[in-house]
């Protein structure tokens, strides 16, 4: 009898020791290959090394838009993912749903997840209800990359970007260079008709004093003279000033014009860093926004989001995954390798960290930027919300409207799309 009971003890252990391992979905948003997959896939290798009792399944997604409506799509067939990164604008839609799930709600009640949740930069949380929903991960700002050797020929100098919108015309105008009717080299360009290009046309407005929202998700701020006159100043970079490319300018193109020395100066975000540290075969510097009336820039990039529906042991692994992602060493790691800022001050404290930034010093203008920065445009019915806006850039930029008019009748649109939240 004895043996017999000591057999199915030894078997019972052996069940639980080979039990299947908790298994996640993790959304990602990029197109699949490159160093950004590598490293994620990296990641994913040596956290379930370290936690054979947890699978991470990244799914590549597409970009920022098409995985927020692939996860939102999948939560209402209920086969949402257990993580995603998703632009952190996207929290109060999602709120709205149901579909995540408040991340200071799982530490609540545990002082070293309350600590953990309060080691990151604030300019990176967004408190909604008195909660935090999102973890910080792939984050920005969005800076100016100058082109130091392209300074050089233009008698410029090359250790010296424009502080100010007056100075980036003045030098756009030395650093444009015409042959007969052709453009071999641009000034400056501002990208214009992507889903995100509400994105650079805000670091304007930041820099002229103003917002966009309301904070609160519930209202825009599109029609304000500030706003107005942001947009003008990005329309009379090409038709008055004659130094960026007229029409619109997609979002991926300023980055390899830069590469390719078609433009001296771009905003781009710290997430270019990486490719254009990779690529470009001159020196370049990075600066932060020039100002009207103030240093600004809108925060940007991805967030950690989990979502609603797992079970218990989902959670806990889950959680586990998005602590382990963010610790200072793989928040130091992401940033040496993709050039989105280090989430957290203990982050630029590692001897990797430190070593970079000796190396490529660069990247510190974006984390010092943070202290200028205001959150991204972010409302409830987002999606539409910011389709208005970029609309309204366009028939701009394009000469289709003035930005009086142009952001007035956003204005309008979007107030009857949030009157529900008001």
């Amino acid at each position: 009898m004895m043996k017999r009971l000591g057999a199915l003890l030894l078997l019972a252990i052996g069940s639980a020791s080979h039990a299947a391992p908790v298994t996640l979905q993790m959304y990602y948003p990029i197109v699949v290959g490159g160093k950004v997959q590598s490293t994620i896939e990296g990641f994913v290798k040596d956290f379930m090394k370290q936690n054979p009792d947890i699978k991470i399944d990244p799914i590549y997604t597409g970009d920022y838009v098409t995985t927020f409506t692939k996860a939102s799509t999948a939560y209402r067939g209920h086969n949402a993912p257990q993580i995603a990164v998703m632009r952190d604008v996207e929290v109060y839609s999602l709120k709205d749903s149901g579909a995540i799930i408040p991340v200071s709600d799982l530490v609540k009640g545990d002082a070293d997840g309350q600590k953990w949740l309060s080691q990151f930069y604030p300019a990176f949380i967004r408190h909604i209800d008195g909660k935090v929903w999102s973890v910080p991960f792939q984050r920005s700002t969005n800076v100016m990359y100058w082109n130091k050797e392209a300074f050089k020929k233009a008698g410029l100098d090359p250790e010296h970007p424009p502080q100010n919108w007056q100075e980036l015309v003045e030098f756009g105008k030395k650093l444009t260079i015409r042959q007969g009717n052709t453009v071999t080299q641009w000034g400056v360009e501002v990208p214009s008709n992507s889903p995100g290009s509400y994105w650079p046309y805000q670091a304007f407005v930041a820099s002229n004093g103003g917002h966009l929202d309301n904070g609160k998700g519930t209202a825009v701020t599109y029609y304000t003279p500030k706003s107005v006159e942001a947009l003008t100043f990005l329309h009379d970079l090409s038709v008055k000033y004659n130094i960026s490319p007229k029409g619109v300018i997609a979002d991926n193109t300023t980055p390899q014009d830069f590469i390719d020395g078609k433009t001296a100066m771009g905003f781009m975000s710290t997430g270019n860093l990486g490719e254009i540290r990779e690529k470009a075969k001159f020196p370049f510097g990075i600066s932060m926004i020039p100002e009207k009336t103030q240093r600004g820039s809108p925060t940007g990039g991805g967030s950690l989001y989990l979502f609603s529906g797992m079970t218990p042991d989902q959670q806990k692994a889950a959680l586990k995954f998005v602590r382990w992602l963010s610790e200072p060493e793989q928040a130091a790691r992401w940033s040496i390798t993709t050039g989105y800022i280090a989430t957290s001050p203990a982050a630029w404290q590692t001897k990797s960290m430190q070593e970079y930034v000796k190396q490529y010093p660069q990247a510190l203008v974006a984390r010092e930027q943070l202290k200028y920065s205001q959150p991204e445009l972010a409302t409830y019915r987002s999606l539409q919300v910011k389709e208005l806006l970029t609309r309204a850039i366009e028939a701009t930029i394009t000469g289709r409207s003035s930005a009086d008019s142009a952001l007035k009748d956003a204005q309008s649109q979007a107030d009857r799309l949030l009157k529900p939240y008001q």
